[in-house]
């Protein structure tokens, strides 16, 4: 199963790659600054339901492009076929594909693989986080001041409401950022880059793989009540741990 996720994934970035910045007009669907779809998105959602129903026919699945194909197994498979579909579309190398399997509601394995700049993040339950085959630990910074934080802003509709917040974390960090995939995110919070990410109403294909990822690494991933993630909708913050609560206070 691992070595059919790598390949997976590897054979899907290669894909995105071959036609990274290669078509002029790349956006066939922009019906606001949050869904943003390109016909990659689509052809690689397609592709990696294809090649996971080959090998593995009784496991359900969970995409952003399809939705859930709920087939009462213990197993399900969340994808993004295409984590920044904006950065792609317009020529930026920040994206990536993420892939999480959970058994019986655990994530158990995840899979980041942003091919444009070449890296693969890859987490197993117990067995630590790895960026490339090498192991990777999220920082030691312990004062928020001294803290890099990312955000994405994801179905957040209130506008007001986000502004102040990000004011409010902006005011009490180093810089704050956003990068554009939270697949890259998540990954660059797993392995010391980042601080901490702070995602407003992310769906599950946004950042399974990276809870896993950052955890292994040494990360904690809660929602902004405290509470561990589910598999839904909602606010979201990773962070290095040491940081966690100063910043969860202030969001």
């Amino acid at each position: 199963m691992q070595e059919f996720s790598k390949k997976l994934v590897k054979r899907a970035g290669d894909k995105l790659l071959s036609q990274f910045k290669e078509e002029k007009r790349l956006l066939s669907v922009r019906k606001g600054s949050k869904e943003v779809v390109t016909r990659y998105d689509k052809e690689m959602d397609e592709f990696l339901i294809k090649e996971i129903e080959k090998k593995y026919p009784r496991h359900s699945l969970l995409t952003e492009e399809s939705g859930l194909n709920d087939k009462g197994s213990d197993y399900l498979w969340i994808i993004d076929s295409l984590d920044g579909s904006g950065n792609f579309a317009n020529g930026n190398p920040l994206f990536s594909i993420c892939i999480a399997l959970l058994h019986k509601g655990e994530i158990i394995m995840g899979l980041t693989y942003a091919p444009a700049i070449d890296e693969f993040y890859f987490a197993r339950k117990g067995r630590g986080a790895y960026l490339n085959e090498k192991k990777i630990e999220v920082s030691e910074v312990d004062r928020l001041k001294r803290s890099y934080i990312a955000f994405c802003d994801g179905f957040e509709k209130d506008k007001r409401k986000l502004s102040k917040k990000l004011s409010k974390i902006f005011e009490n960090v180093i810089d704050l950022r956003k990068i554009g995939s939270a697949g890259v995110e998540t990954g660059w919070v797993a392995s010391g880059r980042m601080d901490g990410f702070v995602m407003f109403q992310g769906d599950p294909w946004d950042i399974a793989s990276g809870v896993i990822i950052t955890e292994e690494a040494g990360g904690k991933v809660t929602d902004f009540d405290g509470k561990f993630w589910q598999n839904r909708r909602g606010d979201f913050l990773f962070s290095n741990g040491r940081i966690h609560e100063s910043l969860r206070k202030i969001v």
